[in-house]
């Protein structure tokens, strides 16, 4: 669908001609940009077509390689406007964090919004956790909240990520993804049945990415002054856009239209100046092992209860700028679970430990050694290191003054030094063996049948419908463990599910539809033949 550009796309009257004259990349102004070089008009070419070949060298390399997962984006410039509180308390009690601290402190961001599993390319209406991962430009340096629409995850030992990928993505064969080994992945993953709760409900298709939730899914820490941590769970919350999903149908009608259509409704409403807007609200929980609770606080599966855990609203966040260019600064955006600021820290959740070497890692691998150089990736603070070389260097992170032949520390030569600290480091405590153990409070079902009960009549129809769709193109033995797992969680749930995937059975008998390929089957048949030209 053809965006219309306005302004942008206009050539402003203040620029001068030779502004406007097209370059190479050397700088030498291109007089034909239409024929390459020839020996006469027919050819053949001449290999001093230096234009041409900078021209198509640089095409042939266009592309970087595609996000394992998170690879189809949008993405938008913002503000975030701290409130100094957590609910009525006064945050420093809990953090040091500077861009927290003060009420109406403004902190740039740029955030982006993504599908999960499929390609670049893929539509946004396909069933899907969506990615809400938040880059905070703060005045100690950048803070990534990297996390999801939904609250909870598939998985909780990082060990299983790339099994679950792979188990989710393509068949390595056909190249087409199949419910069978989808399913056949979560049977065996118990502590999925609460994902799968929400994602084949209509949580699991957002109507857009502005009336969507945010999550940071694993459990953080918060340090104050003193070295005190406390656990913390991040809650983006939509404000006057508010909460849209939709039906298995409605998205199935709208991908029909235009498969793009998260990316043009967030790109619209910015343009006409409907700037979307979230709360971020925290959850806090002292920092121990609560015994008092049937799971484990840092289990990514778990939500916390609401009630024992309320949301603490801590500042607001507001989209106003689209990017000027999608590839430098959508595609090229780099985010990470590491990327924290002084009065953040980790929890011992696994699941965020494992992703915190993985997410700067393939960014490394995908965007390359110096990608923090980038304008969109860079802090928008003062930053010296001693590290230096790989691809694409284009600046020594060099400070003022700094002697530039000492490029390590310490040093008595004018080299850099270590910055003061702002509290005492917190420093936990452990006493336990090394070991290779699942947590002991796993409780795989009980939050997943609270999430049945809680839905509308509506949603659990929806819920029924899609999950019966899926499972029966599943083999019985996925179908009987995934029953036995929605039935632990509720029994009406599992017997739904169970009598939804004996009547698909009986209609595809009747109207002679016994395997999943009918729609191959239909494009050989409804096919309209032509003649070669």
């Amino acid at each position: 669908m053809p965006l219309n550009h306005d302004k942008k796309s206009e050539t402003s009257p203040n620029l001068s001609a030779a502004s406007q004259t097209l370059t190479t990349r050397q700088g030498h102004p291109v007089t034909d940009n239409q024929n390459i070089r020839t020996v006469g008009s027919r050819g053949p070419s001449t290999l001093e077509n230096y234009h041409y070949l900078e021209k198509i060298t640089h095409f042939d390399r266009e592309r970087i390689p595609e996000r394992v997962v998170h690879a189809r984006g949008a993405g938008a410039h913002g503000i975030f406007e701290a409130y100094g509180k957590a609910g009525d308390e006064p945050i420093a009690k809990y953090t040091r964090a500077k861009l927290l601290q003060q009420p109406g402190k403004q902190t740039p961001v740029f955030v982006r919004f993504s599908t999960v599993i499929h390609g670049t390319h893929s539509p946004e209406t396909l069933r899907d956790p969506r990615g809400f991962a938040v880059k905070f430009y703060t005045e100690d340096g950048n803070w990534d909240m990297v996390g999801n629409n939904l609250k909870i995850f598939f998985i909780r030992d990082p060990l299983k990520f790339p099994d679950m990928i792979h188990a989710f993505k393509p068949d390595p064969i056909t190249n087409v993804q199949d419910m069978q080994r989808f399913f056949d992945f979560v049977s065996l993953s118990p502590e999925a049945t609460h994902m799968i709760t929400f994602l084949f409900s209509p949580w699991g298709i957002p109507a857009n990415y502005r009336q969507m939730q945010g999550s940071g899914v694993n459990t953080y820490k918060w340090v104050n002054e003193a070295g005190e941590a406390v656990l913390v769970k991040y809650h983006w919350e939509p404000l006057k856009q508010g909460i849209k999903n939709l039906l298995q149908p409605e998205a199935n009608e709208i991908q029909a239209v235009n498969f793009n259509h998260a990316t043009l409704d967030l790109y619209q409403a910015i343009e006409q100046g409907d700037y979307p807007e979230w709360e971020l609200c925290v959850q806090i929980m002292s920092d121990d092992e609560h015994p008092e609770l049937d799971f484990d606080p840092l289990d990514p599966t778990k939500l916390w209860p609401t009630d024992q855990f309320p949301f603490l609203p801590v500042g607001k966040m507001t989209l106003n700028r689209n990017p000027e260019d999608y590839f430098t600064e959508v595609e090229q955006a780099a985010f990470g679970t590491g990327v924290l600021v002084d009065g953040l820290d980790f929890s011992d959740d696994k699941l965020l430990q494992g992703r915190t070497f993985s997410y700067s890692d393939t960014q490394r691998h995908r965007v390359g050694t110096n990608y923090l150089q980038l304008p969109i990736n860079a802090p928008k603070t003062h930053v010296a290191t001693n590290q230096s070389g790989g691809q694409m260097q284009y600046r020594p992170d060099r400070a003022p003054g700094q002697n530039p032949h000492v490029n390590y520390e310490p040093s008595s030569m004018g080299g850099l030094q270590e910055a003061p600290k702002r509290g005492k480091d917190h420093e936990p405590y452990y006493e336990a063996k090394l070991v290779r153990q699942k947590i002991d409070r796993t409780c795989d079902f009980k939050q997943a049948g609270e999430t049945y009960r809680s839905f509308e009549d509506w949603e659990r129809d929806e819920l029924i419908n899609n999950l019966v769709d899926a499972l029966s193109m599943c083999k019985s033995d996925i179908r009987e463990r995934m029953i036995r797992h929605f039935t632990e969680a509720d029994a009406d749930y599992g017997r739904r599910v169970a009598e939804g995937l004996t009547r698909a059975d009986q209609i595809k008998i009747e109207s002679g539809q016994t395997d999943p390929e009918q729609a191959v089957k239909k494009a050989q048949q409804k096919g309209h033949e032509a003649e070669p030209y």
